[in-house]
């Protein structure tokens, strides 16, 4: 599976209104359940908030990368939201978050490997200061996609 294959339009959203971390996730988990990604919010917030407890997911850059892999997931997919404002969050540089990646796989074996080669994917190309520089100033989701085109 290629990065691109994942980058729906309908979960990507430049202009999030976040006031924290909660705010931030819940508002992309109803992106995710809106386009039919997963099909119980509640409950994969509970498996995101369980990955959350487990360990920092703030890489640093201002950059966060949660995730949940959960029964709830029927499609794997990436939303992705570039926030207004930085928000709190436990990150490794101490820095808040803005640009948030979120991603949603199921949790069999299968789903697994598929999470591991889109993170490799997503972690290569935000390795590039240039490409963070262009998330942080993404204003349309066709900006997000370049990044990874």
């Amino acid at each position: 599976m290629d990065i691109k294959s994942v980058l729906d339009e309908r979960i990507i959203c430049t202009e999030l209104d976040a006031v924290d971390k909660e705010d931030a996730l819940k508002k992309m988990i109803k992106m995710l359940l809106d386009a039919g990604y997963i099909d119980d919010a509640e409950g994969f917030y509970e498996d995101v908030l369980l990955r959350e407890s487990q360990g920092i997911t703030g890489i640093g850059n201002y950059i966060a990368i949660p995730h949940g892999k959960s029964s709830f997931v029927s499609k794997v997919g990436i939303s992705i939201a570039k926030l207004n404002n930085e928000i709190q969050w436990e990150t490794n540089d101490g820095k808040g978050v803005k640009v948030i990646f979120l991603f949603a796989v199921g949790d069999d074996s299968e789903n697994s490997l598929e999470h591991l080669k889109l993170l490799a994917q997503v972690a290569g190309r935000i390795a590039s200061d240039e490409a963070v520089e262009q998330l942080l100033n993404a204003h349309s989701v066709e900006d997000i996609k370049k990044v990874f085109a």
